[in-house]
């Protein structure tokens, strides 16, 4: 099989501007498969493959969230630990257009309006990370370190 060029997004040159050391994982994308298949394709744990959803609170105020890929987010525990009223997934459209991706392939780096960023406080403590590079079919694996340095996420403990 030829190797799959990858693909020069906004979030690998935020990355690379950041001196941020990554591999580059582009893979078969599939429609609605999310983080099982991406697990699947690259041979590594569910786990430590990370989900950037892209969700708003009741004003309308977008915000990213950092969830592993075999866990929900509970929006209920999500609002109160950030102290607003209700938190919801954006529609695709709302989040392609707050991020600049497409959903699907969603990066939290390099997004299109300065968001808040939290993340599932045990995502930190894994020793590597796979997240979406801003393209579907392509994830970029880092330290959880250099997602901290880069992006400075509120930890919050919301996942179930």
């Amino acid at each position: 099989m030829a190797k799959v060029k990858s693909p020069v997004t906004a979030a690998v040159r935020v990355l690379r501007q950041a001196g941020v050391a990554f591999g580059e994982h582009p893979y078969q994308y599939e429609e609605k498969g999310g983080t099982a298949v991406s697990a699947r394709e690259l041979g590594v744990d569910e786990h430590s493959v990370i989900k950037t959803l892209i969700m708003e609170d009741e004003t309308r105020a977008p915000l990213v969230v950092l969830m592993h890929g075999d866990l929900q987010v509970s929006t209920k525990e999500l609002a109160r630990a950030i102290g607003v009223k209700s938190v919801a997934p954006c529609t695709p459209d709302t989040a392609n257009r707050h991020s600049g991706y497409m959903v699907g392939g969603t990066s939290p780096f390099g997004t299109r309006k300065q968001m808040p960023v939290y993340i599932e406080e045990s995502i930190l403590a894994l020793p590597l990370i796979y997240i979406n590079g801003g393209s579907r079919g392509f994830l970029v694996s880092l330290s959880p370190s250099e997602l901290q340095r880069v992006l400075k996420p509120v930890p919050v403990q919301v996942g179930i």
